[in-house]
């Protein structure tokens, strides 16, 4: 394993580590999620810094705060890897304020917020959120059954877009008509073909990367998931990279991780262990500190972009997970 790529992962467990210590009353769902959050901006997780950052957060929303739900911790490693937490969060809710004037408060909005109030000035946050419920009510014209609050996420990122609302779904639904018939669930399909239709290129050349990559893993014996993970999937496969060296990355980071506490018999089952080796061999083809306007969106920024709804998907999902676990 390459010495940046080894980096990440000893950084990867140490912030997993530490945040379940801060946070023990955790799901062991989301501490890879949230420790994945600081992998991208190449720090290590503090516990003081994420107690402070867990105080902000209860002393500016309400017990029954969505922000406060099962995405809080994901959200408080947000905070964490900020220059100023505390302003994070005050943006984070303004977002969250004119999304709720388009969308039912869900457990995914603050998600969202916390996400775009990266990305955009504050002068731009209604323009934003009005789109989000235009890209939304269309990808719901299309699959009014599939459709639902999770999806607002990505909705919410598709609008950082240059291309017009129309133009994203068309592409979206383009993805989706190729990748349909080689999955089973639908959901996954739609998270993945969102992924790829914020990545620049072909459709069809897109979505054959996404397959090739899926059965070059397979002809390791390592089966990508074909959940919630199918959207990281994505990202991966449109790294610029060869194939080859991103699906040997891949299994040995998930070599790695297997070894680690956590994932052995009792731990994370093998489809997500793989997710999360894909979460940080991303990470390792990306620098996640370019900045960006929404008005100037390139290729790496879209890919950049793209990785963030990925790692939305995975934080929702593991939420879910979490949840589901719980009940």
């Amino acid at each position: 394993m390459r010495t940046s790529l080894q980096s990440l992962c000893n950084s990867f467990i140490e912030s997993r580590d530490t945040i379940k210590e801060t946070f023990f009353w955790g799901s062991s769902y989301i501490y890879p999620v949230a420790a994945a959050v600081f992998v991208d901006k190449r720090v290590t997780a503090d516990r003081e810094r994420l107690e402070m950052c867990g105080d902000i957060l209860k002393e500016n929303t309400g017990f029954f705060s969505n922000f406060r739900n099962y995405v809080k911790l994901p959200m408080i490693s947000m905070m964490a890897v900020s220059s100023d937490p505390e302003e994070k969060l005050k943006k984070a809710l303004a977002v969250y304020e004119l999304l709720k004037q388009h969308f039912f408060s869900s457990t995914y909005l603050p998600l969202a917020s916390m996400t775009i109030s990266d990305y955009i000035e504050p002068v731009h946050y209604e323009v934003v959120a009005r789109r989000t419920r235009r890209i939304y009510d269309l990808m719901k014209q299309e699959h009014p059954f599939l459709t639902s609050g999770e999806d607002s996420v990505f909705a919410a990122l598709l609008a950082l877009s240059n291309a017009s609302d129309e133009v994203i779904v068309q592409n979206t639904e383009e993805c989706f008509d190729i990748l349909k018939p080689q999955f089973f669930s639908s959901n996954a399909v739609q998270s993945l073909s969102h992924v790829l239709a914020l990545c620049e290129g072909d459709t069809e050349m897109k979505c054959n990367r996404a397959m090739k990559l899926f059965y070059k893993l397979k002809d390791q014996g390592y089966k990508y998931g074909t959940g919630y993970e199918l959207a990281t999937l994505g990202v991966l496969a449109m790294l610029p990279a060869d194939l080859d060296t991103i699906a040997d990355d891949i299994v040995q980071v998930a070599e790695f991780l297997a070894s680690q506490r956590g994932y052995g018999m009792l731990g994370m089952t093998k489809r997500q262990r793989l997710m999360h080796a894909g979460l940080i061999v991303t990470s390792d083809y990306l620098d996640q500190n370019t900045s960006m306007q929404a008005a100037a969106v390139s290729s790496t920024i879209s890919l950049i972009i793209a990785q963030q709804t990925a790692m939305c998907a995975a934080i929702a999902a593991s939420a879910a997970a979490s949840n589901s676990a719980n009940n």
